[in-house]
């Protein structure tokens, strides 16, 4: 990808996340899916690194390698003319110097942004110390801008996700974090596990930077969220998840009842699949 395109792309990209509307930011997993959110109107699309490591027959959690991953973000960034970031996880290696291989690459693939988690394993014992963090979140701000591109950080805790620590102390254990994070250069902070509106509306005002919530069952509407001052939301595996139910639905019907019927109901027509995969990106 040009990079002056690509830095285009990103700064567009910072941008929606400081305008009065909250960004509905869906996440694809391959090209397909991506083409779809594209045409649905949708400004950018995320990738999910859950639905692209299921995709492939991994469990999530960073299971399947960097190149896997990338190289399936690359496709997805290439084949759309809206801006990509990808979700990679804790970044795919413990040690700053990993970090920067994992910001060059994911630039080189196209992609303008990323999120990095905090933890790189299945407990709380794997949260990586914050000062480790800072660090590893200042060697990707600093790789991005060698390379021309503002790569926008979505920097993630998993204090609430996970969860980590006495309940009691979560709030303040994650204010604390993500203040951090956002000082080393992180452009939005995620809190995926929260659903709580007070509890989202306090972390909004002690943070100071835009938000990201994760849209689940239990989250506040969508139009709440505006109002309290999130500035991005995000589906994660949601969609991937929908469309896997239906696969599901599909495939029990066929057996179960001798019948097709919920295939046609919805599905996207043929045709217009293969215009969209005829399509040439710009």
């Amino acid at each position: 990808m040009n990079v002056r395109v690509q830095a285009e792309k990103a700064e567009n990209f910072r941008k929606l996340h400081h305008g009065s509307r909250l960004l509905l930011l869906p996440n694809a997993w391959d090209v397909a899916s991506a083409r779809i959110l594209e045409e649905c109107g949708h400004p950018a699309i995320a990738t999910t690194s859950a639905g692209i490591a299921y995709s492939l027959g991994y469990p999530d959690g960073q299971r399947l390698s960097r190149g896997e991953m990338l190289e399936v973000v690359g496709r997805i960034a290439r084949a759309v003319r809206i801006p990509v970031t990808a979700d990679l996880e804790a970044g795919y290696g413990t040690t700053v110097r990993e970090m920067a291989e994992t910001a060059r690459a994911a630039i080189e693939a196209g992609a303008i942004g990323m999120n990095l988690e905090d933890v790189t394993g299945d407990d709380e014992s794997s949260q990586v110390a914050i000062s480790l963090q800072v660090e590893k979140i200042r060697v990707i701000r600093e790789t991005a801008a060698s390379l021309g591109v503002p790569f926008v950080l979505n920097a993630r805790t998993d204090i609430y996700l996970m969860p980590i620590g006495p309940e009691p102390t979560r709030f303040e254990r994650t204010v604390e974090r993500l203040r951090a994070y956002h000082r080393a250069g992180a452009d939005c902070l995620f809190a995926p596990g929260l659903y709580d509106r007070d509890t989202i509306a306090k972390l909004v005002k002690a943070v100071e930077a835009p938000l990201n919530i994760l849209a689940t069952p239990a989250c506040p509407p969508l139009a709440e969220l505006e109002k309290i001052g999130v500035a991005r939301i995000s589906a994660g595996s949601g969609i991937m998840r929908a469309a896997m139910g239906a696969v599901q639905r599909i495939g029990n019907e066929m057996l179960e009842a001798r019948s097709c019927d919920t295939m046609f109901a919805g599905a996207t027509p043929f045709i217009e699949l293969k215009r969209m995969m005829t399509r040439q990106p710009s």
